[in-house]
């Protein structure tokens, strides 16, 4: 009976595993639902919460919205340590045009001077009032209340 009952695959995503979903769901957890809140979202909703995360917060996230990219840092007993330093703070796309071969990355139809007219059309603080306000029109347009009144 134990036998049966045997789990052969994790389903909880872990970090620095290339088969899980840890990436995924940490960015759910942390930007989508700090953005939208921990609500289900109903299916005829999704249409309209999709055109939001791909036209306004992924532009904001990977143009304008600053991360810490961790420096590897080798202890004295050989253990790799992870070190966010002051350095190592860069917006996503940033961070992909300082890889060496980022050419490489990006699709054939898409260059650096298209993403860099992009990421110059608007500066961070523009972006971040310019998403903010699309949430706002976004839950507005969700609330049934917000129809009727």
């Amino acid at each position: 009976m134990l036998e049966k009952l045997r789990i052969s695959e994790f389903a909880k995503s872990r970090p620095r595993r290339s088969n899980d979903n840890a990436l995924v769901e940490s960015k759910n957890g942390a930007i989508v639902r700090g953005w939208l809140g921990r609500a289900h979202i109903p299916a005829q909703c999704a249409p309209a919460v999709n055109g939001f995360l791909r036209d306004h917060l992924r532009p904001f996230l990977n143009f304008h919205r600053p991360c810490l990219f961790p420096s590897e840092v080798e202890g004295p007993r050989g253990r790799i340590k992870k070190r966010y330093r002051q350095q190592d703070v860069a917006t996503p796309y940033e961070k992909l045009k300082s890889l060496p071969d980022a050419d490489n990355f990006l699709r054939d139809d898409v260059t650096f001077e298209q993403l860099d007219r992009v990421a110059s059309a608007t500066s961070g603080l523009q972006a971040a009032k310019t998403v903010r306000e699309a949430r706002r029109d976004l839950f507005r347009s969700l609330d049934p209340a917000a129809s009727v009144a």
